[in-house]
């Protein structure tokens, strides 16, 4: 079975079609890349898949259940990293993951075994007093994702994982990324290209809320006779929409 299913996501604000009937399925063991250029969709469609937002139509199953029906099992099974900051940014580092661990109803000894783990995963043991709004934009980004994996969720759902992080950052959280793929299925929203060859084992590119490609990245990049994924993505995202529907 998928642990993540997406059948037919739409999304509209007024007149604008911000996600045109996307549809896919992740299994376990998968990393699937989402690509796109700015304001292609990419992150209405996580938030969608995350529950942070209500489609217009289709539907969202994480783990089988239904994310707008099920919302806390769906979530129970998920571990998303969005857009920006975490919240609670007067918060120290250490307090903040303490929080999270508790609206997870971890307690005790358990709390303290997984907030230390989350720590050392995403390498900020060094800056675990220091109050989240003194970092980094780097440092608020592995925050982020300690949060996320926190519960060791099978899912999860990775909004611009690397954005911010310095080139040795980068290269920890891809391989921490590799290290976990086998157990779980994850999506990594990016426009970073090098991230695609680095940890994905698929790619999906979407361009004006519509998916465009569906292929594993050395696939993608056959595509072009460069044999380059940044020409293929130049090429197919921009397509205007009459030789899509073609």
């Amino acid at each position: 079975m998928a642990l993540i299913e997406i059948d037919g996501l739409t999304k509209r604000f007024g007149h604008f079609t911000a996600v045109d009937n996307v549809s896919f399925a992740v299994e376990r063991g998968e990393v699937l890349g989402f690509l796109g250029p700015n304001g292609a969709g990419k992150s209405t469609t996580m938030r969608m898949l995350s529950g942070f937002m209500t489609p217009s139509a289709g539907r969202a199953r994480i783990c089988g259940h239904d994310v707008q029906e099920a919302p806390i099992a769906a979530r129970r099974s998920l571990g998303f990293l969005p857009e920006g900051a975490p919240t609670y940014p007067e918060m120290t580092v250490l307090g903040f993951l303490r929080f999270v661990a508790a609206v997870r109803g971890y307690h005790g000894g358990e709390a303290a075994d997984r907030v230390a783990h989350a720590l050392s995963l995403t390498t900020l043991d060094g800056v675990r007093l220091q109050p989240v709004e003194t970092l980094s934009k780097g440092f608020k980004r592995r925050v982020g994702l300690a949060s996320a994996l926190l519960h060791d969720p099978p899912v999860l759902v990775l909004d611009e994982p690397t954005d911010g992080l310095d080139p040795n950052q980068k290269h920890e959280v891809r391989t921490l990324i590799a290290r976990m793929a086998p157990q779980k299925a994850i999506i990594i929203s990016t426009h970073i290209l090098e991230e695609v060859d680095a940890v994905c084992t698929r790619a999906i590119v979407i361009a004006r809320g519509r998916i465009v490609a569906d292929a594993t990245p050395k696939a993608l990049a056959a595509m072009h006779p460069s044999g380059r994924l940044d020409d293929v993505f130049r090429e197919i995202t921009q397509k205007p929409a009459t030789a899509e529907a073609a």
